[in-house]
């Protein structure tokens, strides 16, 4: 792994001050350093610095000891490539990182700004190992899932409480978002799965079976439209519409459903969920469009009624898609999994 740093001003050496251990003869013969040094850039340019975790290690080491002897032996280094490694330093940064004294070395302003970094990158390097291990055993790791609203409320609650149950070491970032932007953000990568309506463009994703999930028209008892008959969208817009919350997906694809016919849903009040919209029909504010899902789960003796939708967008299905299941990362195809077959 290799670290890029900003070189620092701090404890630069002005001409004729006192050299660093690393450029003094004290510190043991310079032969070549174990292995390809990484590339340095002149000093004072501002490009960024390459330093591995071993020349971190190792620099800690040395202050942590005192001296570059005892802090090339807890590195596993020999003196002379412990040398060369701080020589490189500091010859990337273009400054000196240790002074030699009495009772050792001892770094130099520069170097007291590289350990307090060095130590913060150690650790987070330390933090990616442990993770990676688990994300490559399939074990742990986020799936990003996006859904619409009638999935968000109608199916998935106990589909993925279910599923987190069993798979502790797995979390998922769910998001509610209207079906066109669930395929733009799974083709453009941003998430693992969708679950999306049928009703729009999917040939190039891939996509399995999920719910069907047609969505009806709701109304008052004495309502001019309850006569049960089958009603088209357009003419319902004639009404007073009990709405959603205007950032909900369902209530954004209506709205622009409606605008496709030239006309605007008069949307008397906003609720945040289906039960609310269905209790506000129910007392005569409105009309609603709801899936049909939300219905079946209320109990019977309800003081509204409940008709089809003529358009064929309002008869769909929900399918689970991906840009390609078998590419997932193994946490993601347990996922997948687990909503295609229940």
């Amino acid at each position: 792994m290799v670290v890029f740093l900003a070189p620092s001003r701090a404890g630069s050496l002005p001409q004729g001050e006192h050299k660093s251990c690393a450029q003094t003869d004290h510190c043991g013969s310079e032969p070549a350093r174990d292995g390809n040094p990484s590339d340095t850039t002149k000093p004072g340019t501002g490009s960024p610095m390459h330093f591995d975790l071993t020349d971190l290690r190792l620099y800690l080491n040395i202050l942590d000891t005192g001296n570059i002897t005892a802090g090339a032996a807890r590195s596993h280094l020999s003196l002379a490539a412990a040398s060369a490694r701080v020589r490189a330093m500091e010859a990337s940064l273009g400054t000196g990182l240790l002074e030699r004294g009495r009772r050792g070395v001892t770094p130099t302003a520069a170097g007291k700004a590289l350990a307090q970094h060095a130590r913060v990158l150690l650790q987070h390097a330390e933090h990616l190992q442990q993770d990676l291990a688990e994300y490559a055993k399939g074990v742990k790791g986020r799936v990003r899932l996006l859904c619409n609203t009638s999935a968000m409320s109608e199916y998935l609650p106990e589909l993925l409480a279910t599923f987190l149950k069993d798979h502790p070491n797995l979390d998922i970032d769910l998001q509610e978002l209207p079906s066109s932007r669930i395929t733009h953000a799974l083709r453009q990568g941003a998430a693992d799965l969708g679950v999306v309506s049928d009703a729009v463009d999917t040939d190039d994703l891939q996509t399995r079976p999920f719910r069907n999930d047609p969505l009806v028209l709701i109304l008052p008892s004495e309502h001019p439209l309850a006569d049960g008959r089958a009603v088209s969208f357009s003419e319902t817009l004639a009404h007073d519409y009990v709405g959603l919350n205007a950032s909900n997906a369902l209530a954004v694809y209506l709205e622009e459903q409606a605008l496709h016919t030239g006309l605007r849903m008069r949307i008397r009040i906003r609720a945040d969920g289906f039960d609310g919209m269905i209790r506000m029909v129910a007392h005569g504010a409105g009309i609603a469009i709801v899936p049909r899902a939300a219905i079946e789960r209320r109990p019977a003796g309800r003081s509204y009624r409940c008709v089809p939708l003529h358009e064929t967008w309002a008869q769909r299905a929900l399918l689970l898609a991906a840009r390609n299941f078998e590419a997932l990362p193994a946490y993601a195809k347990a996922l997948a999994l687990h909503l295609s077959e229940h």
